[in-house]
């Protein structure tokens, strides 16, 4: 029950209709775009603004190595599986977009990445490949648990963005930014809709299963925010 609330209330953050012509990922993949000012130019702001930002992308850049190497670890074990390993490829795929953006952010904005990445590699990948090694559905629910998190972790980013409101309008990577968080918020609900129509509820233990790696995960993203 615990988990249906959860999918319900994550399925409520979505826009009922998603219709896109142009993803705001695409300013930081398209070559061509790489001297628009949106995506070569970083903002004039206070340092409160600043460390909000900087705090912001570091933690957002960590999740998307973390998602990687998690992603890394499930495929090892299930990539071969014919129907859940095209499933892990393809979330893996867009995870794998979603970091080489957030690295070109992290650039763009001179932040320091956390000290924690190699950790977050180690750990993503180990909880990876032992939840796929519990089966199919401890792998879905470990899917269901951390997109979870994120998606509600991207969008606490629009109360904190809202600080960012006193910028000068004419420069474009805040409104950028805005789309791309909400780009990526809403790839990380499909996966989590993706997990549990793969029977992610029918994982053994899935309510301890579940609690433990979202508990993990909000932690994690605390460390990163300091480290």
């Amino acid at each position: 029950m615990l988990a249906r609330c959860r999918f319900l209330a994550a399925n409520a953050l979505r826009p009922s209709i998603r219709t896109i012509t142009c993803r705001a990922s695409d300013f930081y993949t398209d070559p061509s775009k790489n001297q628009e000012l949106g995506v070569s130019t970083s903002p004039d702001i206070s340092p409160k603004q600043r460390e909000i930002l900087d705090r912001a992308l570091r933690v957002d850049q960590a999740g998307e190595i973390a998602a990687n190497w998690i992603y890394r670890g499930q495929f090892a074990v299930l990539g071969r599986d014919p129907r859940v390993g095209p499933l892990i490829q393809e979330m893996w795929d867009q995870e794998k977009l979603h970091l080489e953006v957030m690295d070109k952010l992290q650039l763009q904005h001179e932040v320091r990445p956390t000290l924690l990445s190699d950790v977050a590699k180690v750990t993503g990948y180990a909880l990876g490949a032992a939840t796929a090694l519990m089966g199919k559905e401890a792998a879905m629910a470990c899917t269901e648990a951390v997109e979870t998190v994120i998606g509600e972790h991207y969008d606490d980013k629009f109360s904190q963005l809202k600080d960012f409101e006193l910028l000068p309008s004419s420069h474009p990577s805040i409104p950028l930014l805005r789309d791309v968080i909400k780009e990526f918020r809403d790839d990380e609900l499909e996966h989590l809709d993706i997990a549990v129509e793969h029977h992610s509820q029918r994982a053994p233990a899935h309510a301890l299963l579940s609690a433990v790696v979202a508990g993990g995960c909000k932690v994690a993203i605390e460390l990163c925010k300091r480290f």
